[in-house]
């Protein structure tokens, strides 16, 4: 009993960090949100308009981003007075780069296993091969080319 418990436990802890990979892939999916954390990344604090200052769109579709980035944990809010200030939280990221290292590790030794393989001599030349051999003409045939007749 307490195997099936731990069992079930540790696939719902599974499940939770890859729901939480795949919302981190989503939100950075978009070119406006990540355009939004670098902005963040520079500066540490910026408030809604102040981030939302050099995009060509309205502030609710800014606000929009932004709720996409919160739900992904890569963004937090707090609010002053009737300022909300944004700055960015990182976590998020660095376990998608542990996700993504794991798979470049795995596909650089994947490369480095090819590379060897052409690398190396696959087959030791043959001493008589197939292109050093004298052919052989054909046999020609009993009538002259062309159209038989028959009468």
């Amino acid at each position: 009993m307490v195997k099936y418990q731990e069992a079930t436990q540790e696939a719902t802890q599974e499940a939770t960090r890859e729901a939480a990979l795949d919302r981190t892939f989503a939100a950075l999916a978009d070119p406006t949100r990540r355009a939004l954390l670098a902005r963040l990344s520079d500066q540490r604090d910026l408030s809604v308009s102040e981030l939302a200052q050099p995009f060509a769109m309205s502030l609710p579709a800014v606000m929009k981003h932004l709720d996409v980035l919160s739900g992904a944990g890569l963004v937090t809010r707090s609010k002053t007075g009737r300022t909300v200030a944004c700055r960015l939280s990182a976590a998020p990221m660095e376990e998608a780069m542990q996700w993504l290292t794991h798979y470049q590790r795995f596909w650089s030794e994947q490369l480095d296993r090819l590379a060897a393989f052409v690398e190396e001599e696959a087959c030791p030349p043959d001493p008589v091969s197939r292109s050093s051999a004298v052919s052989t003409r054909r046999p020609r045939k009993s009538t002259a080319p062309g159209r038989n007749r028959r009468k």
